[in-house]
């Protein structure tokens, strides 16, 4: 069973158990997790088009599709193609992953010298 260890934005850590091929978002949402960054009344619910469940993934999971929903929704700002950000209802836990949900509604924020999944650290305030 896949492990997900979840450091929201002050760094506070959790670490939650979940099936494989379970959703991230659903490990997430099941262990009371904030995967969202404001309400989640403007969620999509999972449908990879609103981008508020934005999160730093480190761990082996499947690329985004190159046509998919969820590099389409990336690529809008204030999200930003190269940031590293994967959508957390777009990955599949499949092995074990460090999550990291970083500041600002779109959780598009990075703290100083931290770059995520392979993203640039952007050191911009809300």
């Amino acid at each position: 069973m896949p492990t997900v260890e979840f450091e929201d934005a002050t760094g506070e850590r959790t670490t939650v158990e979940c099936a494989a091929g379970a959703t991230l978002r659903d490990a997430l949402l099941a262990a009371d997790l904030p995967v969202h960054n404001g309400p989640r009344l403007v969620s999509c619910h999972g449908h990879g088009s609103c981008g508020t469940c934005a999160v730093a993934v480190d761990g082996r999971v499947e690329p985004p599709a190159p046509a998919g929903r969820e590099r389409v929704r990336l690529s809008v700002p204030p999200h930003d193609p190269g940031s590293g950000l994967r959508l957390a209802c777009q990955v599949t836990v499949e092995d074990d992953l460090l999550v990291r949900k970083r500041s600002g509604f779109w959780g598009h924020h990075a703290t100083d010298g931290d770059t995520g999944a392979g993203g640039e650290a952007d050191g911009r305030q809300d």
